[in-house]
């Protein structure tokens, strides 16, 4: 006897479903631009467009004036061109056994902070008949990728044979700010002036044009250090809406994502009941227990264990108990509450829910890790809740 397999991808009642909002996406977008003094932007959409879809975030960001794209990964770049995505891409992290040579034919510009990226791809360059594009990155203080003020020059001398060869044109020059969500801290000054030092070596060394984009600031910068724009800025997070200086407020950005689950069982419990694993909750007095069908596996961070709260009933209510692979417990009292009814975990706030802003606060974290860690068991449903501009 054979069974059916159902198609997980149909349009049917999900347990829970991260919704996407396009059209903050658009308009976070058109607010950054309105804070750069940068002709282009390029907008991250790595890490699935930081876990809010990657290629209908990438469309939509491109759509409110984005110029061009960036992603962690070739391979995050190659799904951007298989579905259709035209625009400039650059990928900046390389491992030796990256596929280069699809790279190179999808025109994905790639980045190289030491030599070995450059003659990996010089190879691929021969290979595929391809002249790559490539973006060289200096380590200004940040200690990850790129290359020391001390390996700079050898960098800029392979890069510049290859580029006499024809095997690569070099489209920028870049670097990354380890604080700049820190206001004042002494680092981003020392940054900037490490990276006007390696600007300064790479003219000298015959790296010149205005084709040769200077890019180092990021979210945080693109709001708060006009002074580090140069040719193009590189928002993600605030992209989705999400303050990468929330102390500073949320600068005009609407968050894209809301969070929600349906109810999957409610039930009455005595007083003195014990909760979940470990019993860290336990009822103090007759009430109802509503189950909510998301998890760790999910995202849902098990520090969210009595802290974190969610929308559920008409109002806020904390974590009961353990969060545990798939599910947690809410204490909704005497009010109502049914299997199938709607529980929001985090959203823009304007009905009350928490923020995920609020979740990376009571966890002791940043929204950058609320929405990423939401995994693949949620569908991710993409909407509109304003017009496309233009749209009949």
């Amino acid at each position: 006897m054979s069974f059916p397999i159902p198609d997980v991808h149909s349009r049917v009642a999900t347990p829970a479903e991260a919704r996407v909002d396009l059209s903050a996406i658009r308009h976070n977008v058109s607010v950054l631009r309105e804070h750069s003094r940068a002709a282009e932007m390029m907008v991250a959409v790595k890490a699935d467009a930081y876990g809010h879809g990657l290629v209908p975030c990438a469309r939509a960001a491109l759509q409110g004036g984005a110029t061009r794209l960036g992603t962690a990964y070739v391979r995050e770049a190659l799904e951007l061109r298989a579905a259709g995505i035209t625009a400039p891409v650059l990928s900046w992290i390389l491992t030796p056994d990256e596929p280069l040579d699809e790279a190179l034919t999808a025109d994905v510009e790639l980045s190289a902070g030491a030599v070995w990226p450059v003659d990996a791809i010089v190879a691929a360059a021969r290979r595929t008949g391809r002249t790559a594009r490539i973006h060289l990155k200096a380590d200004t203080g940040i200690t990850r990728g790129g290359a020391t003020a001390r390996a700079w020059p050898e960098l800029l001398d392979r890069a510049l044979a290859a580029q006499a060869e024809g095997a690569v044109e070099i489209a920028g020059l870049w670097s990354h700010f380890a604080c700049a969500d820190i206001p004042g801290h002494p680092s981003i000054a020392r940054q900037l002036a490490e990276f006007d030092e390696a600007l300064a070596v790479a003219d000298k060394a015959g790296v010149t044009g205005s084709h040769v984009l200077r890019h180092i600031a990021n979210s945080a910068a693109t709001v708060s250090l006009p002074g580090a724009h140069y040719d193009m800025v590189r928002p993600g997070i605030a992209v989705y809406g999400l303050s990468p200086i929330p102390e500073l407020g949320d600068f005009g950005l609407r968050p894209a994502m809301t969070l929600t689950a349906r109810v999957a069982m409610a039930k009455r419990v005595d007083a003195g009941t014990g909760v979940s694993y470990g019993h860290l909750y336990t009822t103090d007095r007759e009430t109802t227990m509503a189950l909510v069908p998301l998890g760790y596996a999910d995202g849902v961070l098990r520090g969210a264990t009595n802290r974190a709260e969610v929308l559920a009933a008409g109002r806020r209510r904390r974590v009961a108990g353990r969060v545990c692979m798939d599910q947690f417990m809410i204490d909704v009292g005497d009010d109502p509450i049914a299997e199938g009814d709607e529980v929001v975990l985090f959203g823009p706030g304007a009905h009350g829910e928490p923020t995920a802003q609020e979740w990376a606060d009571s966890l002791g974290t940043i929204t950058h890790e609320i929405v990423t860690r939401i995994g693949a068991r949620v569908p991710r449903v993409h909407r509109e809740t304003a017009p496309m501009e233009g749209a009949g």
